[in-house]
C-alpha cells in the first residue's frame, strides 16, 4: 500500500520549515571560506612580495589563519548569542501573554490568519484547532516566525565559522608553501582564484541566481586584492624596509 505526498506538495521539492536556515548556514559557510581565501593569500602574497624565505611566509599565513579563525568566530558568537537572547525573550513573551489571557492570544491568532485571506469563519476554526493542538508553536510561527527549536545556537555558529574560514585560508597557505619559489607567487594565484571562482558560483547557486556576474565579482576582487598586496610587499622588500 503505497502512501502519497500531502495535496500540494511535489515530492522532488523540499517543504521543511528549516530549509531556509540550512540555506542560510551553507551560505554563510561559504562566504566563511571565501573569506578564509582571500584573508590568507593576501597576507602570503605580500610577504612573498618582500621575501623569498619559507619562514616568514609559514609564520605569516599560520598567525593570518589562526588570527582570522578566532576572529571571525568570536564575531560569530556575539552575533547569533544576541539573537538567541532575542528569540529566547520573545518565546518567554508569547508563553507568559498565553498563560495570562488565553483568549485575546486566541483572537489575536484568528485575527493574523483572517488578514492573509481567510475567511472570518475558517480563520478562527484553524487558530482554534491549531492552539488546541500547540498554541505556543501556532503563536510563534504565525507571529514571530520562528519555533522553540529553530532557536540558533552561538558555539555552532561560530565552530562553523571558524572552520568554514580555516578550510578556505588553508588553499593559499599551501599553494605559497609548496611550490618552489620561483613559481609560488603564480601558481598561488591561479589557485586562489579558481578557488573563489568555485565559492562564487556556489554562493549564487545557493541563493538561486545567475552565477556568472558575481562569480566575475568575487574573482576580479580577489584578483585585485592579490595584485596591490604582492605590490605593496614587493615595494617594501627593494626599499629595504623588509
Amino acid at each position: 500500500m503505497s502512501t502519497s505526498p500531502p495535496t500540494g506538495a511535489h515530492p522532488d521539492e523540499p517543504h521543511r520549515g528549516d530549509l531556509a536556515g540550512r540555506l542560510n548556514w551553507l551560505r554563510a559557510g561559504v562566504l566563511g571560506a571565501n573569506d578564509g581565501i582571500v584573508s590568507v593569500a593576501s597576507l602570503v602574497v605580500g610577504v612573498a612580495g618582500a621575501t623569498t624565505d619559507s619562514a616568514p611566509l609559514l609564520a605569516a599565513g599560520v598567525a593570518g589563519l589562526v588570527g582570522g579563525a578566532i576572529s571571525m568566530a568570536l564575531g560569530e558568537y556575539v552575533s547569533v548569542s544576541s539573537q538567541r537572547d532575542s528569540q529566547r525573550a520573545l518565546i518567554a513573551k508569547e508563553r507568559r501573554e498565553l498563560a495570562d489571557d488565553p483568549d485575546a492570544e486566541l483572537a489575536e491568532l484568528a485575527g493574523i490568519y483572517e488578514a492573509k485571506g481567510l475567511q472570518p469563519t475558517t480563520a478562527r476554526r484553524v487558530a482554534e484547532e491549531l492552539t488546541a493542538h500547540d498554541p505556543l508553536t501556532a503563536h510563534l510561527e504565525a507571529e514571530l516566525g520562528i519555533t522553540e527549536d529553530a532557536v540558533v545556537s552561538p558555539w555552532a555558529a561560530a565552530g562553523a565559522s571558524a572552520l568554514a574560514f580555516t578550510i578556505g585560508a588553508l588553499l593559499p597557505l599551501l599553494a605559497i608553501l609548496l611550490p618552489p619559489p620561483e613559481v609560488r607567487v603564480p601558481i598561488t594565484f591561479v589557485v586562489v582564484l579558481v578557488a573563489l571562482a568555485l565559492t562564487g558560483f556556489t554562493s549564487a547557486r545557493i541563493g538561486g541566481n545567475p552565477a556568472l556576474r558575481p562569480t566575475v565579482r568575487v574573482v576580479v576582487g580577489g584578483a585585485l586584492a592579490l595584485a596591490v598586496t604582492f605590490a605593496i610587499g614587493t615595494l617594501l622588500g627593494t626599499s629595504g624596509v623588509v
